[in-house]
């Protein structure tokens, strides 16, 4: 790390927490009643609600509102399913894609309402332009809204005393998506549209190649087969690549709420390392900022609403100090290198350091400090979107997104769902401090007894659960270890960063690992499922019961929950029941090959 980098990471810092403060306070307004804004929206808000049968001034308890989260997302599945099923007699699909296969549409479907985007398929060439804006980036906006108003309902449950209600979901998903989200978006393609980041409707472009490749393609029948010579080897024939094809599309709408919903998935198979969906270093930024924007303010709001700030900086604190080290590991692993790689050799024994750090599926108009922050960024904000490949990662640089995964999509996280798996450590961690001191532990004036405990015990051990259950599974048996690539512990980590990637509901991966099968798309589609709505409802049940509780008194004996004290006490936490449960995985696979790389293996 020298001077250049540590003032990239501050800056990115500076402007993420000075744009949070006013997001924060909106964010709160919308959610409360009070914005102005709502006036302006206040006719179109009320014919939604006219249309759908909506009651907005009718409140709902926690079994009602997590019945209608599950069942608006059931249906946008299902939605979502029908729509890359039948692709190929709709419109807006210039290139006449067909249909996905079950196992794909099942993946997919799942993958996007439940936040993850998780890709194996190329969607440049799988889907048209319909299926791209009516069904993923319509489910970007609904899943992102989703996370917002669960923990929204969370936040009313400390606020509230002796309630027995949390809102209504449906207006609290329409507020969020048409105050909140669509702005916002609207100015983060604006952004990137001025970047280069292209937004049309046109046919895919086929642009003369910058020189002509000849490559030997199987010869093929009249039937479409392959052809066999006598002894059954395939027959080739020499072609020559002349022209190449250029995806076009409406890329930066889908873009911008891609970022700001920390969904990630991508227009491109390149992710944000395509020059169309990321053109320039300030592109990147803009992207870096509105990943964490939203979870970062929704930490702030959490102080608003429950009136009292210092509680909201205090989370808030403990993610930036955590993001920051993250971020140091990365790029001081990254600018390491590989010892065994070398640009200089001074003889055939001695090698030097890789010169200039490792920018092995990096983009050179990034380098590895802007790469650094974003892979730390998408695995902290469960965003998943990528400008660099994570595969190519050295081990320590590929250990530190994994372990950011792990440990819940916590460090920031989801929009929405971050901050209420924060909030749950926040549970847990007041519950240890109590049992060490003897005393009934509470957080922000209300009581933290055994039910809540329960609900914090599901949420904490369901992903865990999920992510080693089925990693076990995938090692074991040859459908799961047929899509691997590369053999030994990388094998191992690239199957364990799926499942994780999966369960924790982020979308990113080592990509080395061949996951568009049956077996891997319907192992990770419901392990995205259940690592969503799994915690979801224990969730909103924790809102519902905290919502009912009176609230207590501050006295001599109560543990302050907003100094640095508590900070500490959180990322511990954090770092012992999130990391340790995972140690025995990590050993095996960046751990081990972190150790052969420097042995010279």
């Amino acid at each position: 790390m020298n001077a250049n980098n540590v003032l990239q990471i501050a800056v990115y810092l500076v402007v993420l927490l000075a744009l949070a403060v006013p997001v924060s306070r909106y964010l709160a307004r919308v959610m409360d009643g009070t914005s102005r804004v709502l006036r302006v929206g206040a006719p179109f808000e009320k014919l939604l609600y006219r249309i759908a049968g909506v009651d907005a001034g009718a409140e709902m308890d926690w079994k009602h509102y997590a019945i209608a989260t599950i069942g608006f997302n059931a249906l946008g599945a299902l939605f979502l399913y029908g729509l890359v099923r039948v692709q190929g007699f709709l419109p807006g699909n210039p290139q006449g894609f067909g249909a996905m296969t079950v196992d794909g549409a099942f993946n997919t479907a799942v993958s996007f309402v439940t936040n993850t985007n998780w890709q194996d398929y190329t969607p440049e060439q799988t889907l048209g332009y319909l299926a791209q804006m009516l069904g993923l980036t319509v489910q970007n906006f609904m899943s992102a809204a989703t996370g917002i108003v669960v923990v929204i309902a969370l936040i009313r449950g400390f606020a509230r005393h002796t309630a027995k209600t949390i809102g209504n979901f449906w207006v609290d998903l329409t507020r969020v998506t048409l105050y909140v989200l669509v702005p916002l978006a609207a100015i983060v393609a604006a952004l990137l549209m001025s970047q280069g980041v292209i937004q049309n409707f046109r046919s895919y472009v086929d642009v003369p190649a910058l020189q002509t490749t000849t490559y030997a393609a199987p010869k093929l029948d009249a039937q479409g087969n392959p052809v066999k010579d006598a002894k059954g080897n395939p027959v080739t024939v020499d072609t020559k690549l002349t022209t190449q094809t250029i995806g076009m599309g409406p890329v930066a709408s889908q873009e911008a709420i891609k970022m700001l919903g920390t969904n990630g998935g991508g227009f491109f198979n390149a992710n944000s390392a395509h020059p169309y969906e990321n053109p320039t270093p300030f592109s990147n930024f803009v992207q870096m900022i509105a990943m964490l924007l939203i979870p970062a303010a929704l930490c702030l709001t959490f102080g608003q609403m429950i009136l009292d700030r210092r509680q909201g900086v205090a989370v808030l604190a403990v993610m930036t100090i955590a993001f920051a080290v993250a971020v140091a590991g990365e790029v001081s692993a990254e600018q390491a290198g590989n010892p065994l790689v070398s640009a200089l050799h001074v003889d055939q024994t001695a090698n030097a350091l890789q010169s200039g750090g490792n920018m092995e599926g990096k983009e050179t108009r990034f380098g590895i400090v802007q790469s650094g922050i974003f892979t730390v960024a998408t695995t902290a904000a469960s965003c998943g979107a990528v400008n660099n490949m994570h595969d190519s990662l050295t081990p320590l640089g590929g250990l530190v997104p994994l372990l950011l995964i792990e440990l819940g999509e916590v460090i920031f996280g989801g929009v929405g769902s971050g901050l209420y798996g924060m909030l749950v450590f926040a549970l847990l961690a007041v519950f240890v401090a109590g049992l060490m001191i003897g005393r009934t532990p509470e957080y922000v004036g209300k009581k933290i007894e055994a039910y809540e405990m329960k609900m914090v015990s599901i949420v904490v051990l369901l992903t865990p659960l999920l992510v080693l259950v089925a990693t076990s599974v995938a090692v074991l048996c040859d459908a799961g270890k047929a899509g691997i690539a590369n053999p030994g512990p990388h094998g191992f980590s690239e199957i364990l960063y799926a499942f994780s990637s999966a369960a924790n509901n982020n979308g990113s991966a080592f990509a080395g690992l061949s996951v568009n099968t049956p077996f891997y798309n319907w192992w990770t589609g419901i392990a995205m499922w259940f690592g969503r709505f799994g915690t979801i409802v224990p969730v909103l049940a924790i809102a519902g019961s905290l919502a009912q509780k009176k609230r207590i008194a501050v006295t001599g004996g109560t543990l302050p929950t907003h100094g640095p004290l508590f900070v500490v006490l959180l990322l511990g936490t954090i770092l012992l029941v999130g990391a340790l449960t995972y140690v025995p995985a990590l050993a095996l696979g960046p751990g081990v090959e972190h150790l052969m790389m420097i042995a010279g293996h």
